[in-house]
């Protein structure tokens, strides 16, 4: 079955915002356009009630070609290299995200990852909290994201709430998600070379894929998984 045949990429919607101007004394204005983000068949990722990892993987390498992203012949060739995760609630297309974790490195305190997003399927909000292994202490993870292909929503605790303002992505998601969550900031971030860094260490924080999902590069301290925390009750990597 071909998996990405489910997705239904919506016609273009003009969203009403504030007009912009170009220049002084321009006599153009603009309004902005927002593409409409529909989300995949969630029952298109689940064989006998399980994650099924081919298929989740199947829509991110069509997601790719579709934003120009390579397809690495490792993302195919080796097993587990390229992971896939529903966060244990079975809501893959709203609730999930695939990965590369190119490096993690403990005594050198860096890390490596490739973020993978589908249109409107969003990671579970978490934060990463200091802790301690047999080597001793370790700070929260500290990070950083460069949207290389597509676009995403970046969702913070930290900045001036404006979630409301976007009810087109609000509607997303995930049911588990919307009474727990605590980011009440929503950025936009396209992929044109600006870095997007946690604002705050120890902070709330999460993403989504935007209208064609999302190709992301995470720069960032060792990540100790034992210092990552969830909002969603019984969710895990």
């Amino acid at each position: 079955m071909d998996t990405m045949k489910a997705v239904r990429y919506g016609a273009m919607a003009v969203m009403a915002a504030s007009t912009i101007g170009f220049s002084v004394g321009c006599a153009g204005t603009a309004q902005p356009q927002q593409q409409e983000i529909v989300q995949m068949d969630n029952a298109d990722f689940y064989t006998d009630g399980k994650l099924d990892t081919a298929k989740c993987k199947e829509a991110y390498f069509e997601m790719m070609k579709k934003v120009g992203a390579p397809v690495y012949p490792r993302y195919k060739e080796e097993p587990g290299f390229l992971w896939t995760v529903d966060f244990g609630q079975g809501d893959f297309a709203r609730f999930g995200m695939g990965g590369v974790f190119w490096v993690n490195n403990r005594d050198k305190q860096y890390f490596g990852h490739e973020i993978f997003l589908l249109p409107g399927q969003a990671i579970a909000e978490h934060r990463h909290l200091p802790t301690t292994d047999a080597k001793g202490p370790l700070q929260a993870k500290h990070e950083s994201w460069l949207v290389r292909h597509g676009s995403v929503y970046g969702f913070s605790e930290v900045g001036e709430p404006n979630l409301d303002e976007f009810p087109e992505i609000k509607a997303l998601l995930a049911d588990c998600q919307k009474p727990v969550m605590n980011c009440v900031h929503v950025e936009k971030w396209e992929a044109d070379g600006q870095l997007h860094v946690l604002p705050k260490d120890e902070t709330w924080h999460f993403m989504m894929g935007g209208p064609d999902g999302a190709v992301v590069t995470e720069f960032g301290t060792f990540h100790d998984n034992n210092g990552l925390r969830f909002t969603v009750p019984g969710a895990s990597l």
